[in-house]
């Protein structure tokens, strides 16, 4: 039996647009297509070539960058720069040239350079979060910024119904009961869980025998943009909630997720 849709959305045409483009880039997007292609292999032999020993490292480095990267981050606004460059190329610039250093020294330099891409990676978040008219002095901000890096995919407990976008926000919601527990380990390692499988594809890409600093450098650009285009589409459902209010953003979103189903089957 056929769906009927609504016909209406509960937003102004303009609010639905900008709903609509988040959502797109929220649900579909895809890191692992991005960086096998990059690396010239199919993604499963991308998936599959890290080592063991380099997988059992990766929890640890990884939650140990997130909680540097967030006090780094924080710690200087990051939509100013002192460069008078703009921000976002100033990021960019940071970004190629810690990939760059993973890049000429394969897998090892590429867990090195880890915390430094962390925290340009979060000061762009910041940035975008700044742009969509977050408060980047308020605590809670910080974590907003740290859940982007959760949704560039599930964790290893999650099923089906618990990888999209409101699952993961309501997921995560559960560390922070207040805002001073932004930092707890269970919030940083359910952030974990979830940036370990966008962050393998990005180090086995970077680990590739093909890729150099010139590649790495390129690995890491395209790395930060996925996730800078999932900050922007996340400020930009936060924002449209404390305009619009939460439950018709919501509302909308289902709607406009409901459409994509229908018109892909």
């Amino acid at each position: 039996m056929s769906q009927t849709l609504p016909a209406t959305l509960p937003l102004p045409a303009e609010a639905e647009a900008e709903l609509a483009e988040a959502r797109r880039v929220l649900e579909e997007t895809s890191l692992a297509a991005r960086m096998a292609q990059m690396a010239g292999t199919p993604i499963e032999a991308l998936r599959r070539r890290l080592p063991d020993s380099a997988q059992g490292l990766l929890d640890r480095t990884v939650r140990q960058a997130l909680s540097t990267a967030l006090r780094a981050a924080m710690r200087s606004r990051p939509d100013r720069t002192p460069t008078g460059l703009r921000q976002d190329w100033l990021h960019r610039g940071l970004a190629a040239a810690s990939g760059a250093a993973g890049g000429a020294f394969g897998l090892p330099g590429t867990l090195l350079e880890l915390p430094v891409s962390t925290a340009v990676l979060l000061r762009q978040i910041g940035a975008e979060a700044a742009a969509a008219g977050e408060d980047l002095d308020d605590p809670m901000t910080g974590a907003e910024c740290l859940k982007v890096f959760a949704l560039g995919g599930p964790g290893p407990a999650d099923d089906a119904t618990e990888t999209g976008y409101f699952a993961t926000r309501l997921a995560l919601a559960q560390f922070l009961p207040n805002m001073s527990a932004a930092l707890l380990p269970g919030f940083v390692g359910a952030i974990a869980a979830r940036f370990i499988g966008p962050l393998s594809f990005k180090l086995s890409a970077q680990a590739a025998p093909v890729v150099g600093a010139a590649a790495g450098a390129a690995v890491n650009l395209a790395f930060l943009e996925h996730f800078r285009t999932l900050a922007r589409a996340h400020f930009t459902v936060r924002r449209l909630e404390r305009t619009h209010g939460a439950g018709a953003v919501r509302a909308a979103y289902e709607v406009l997720a409901a459409r994509a189903r229908h018109q892909a089957a």
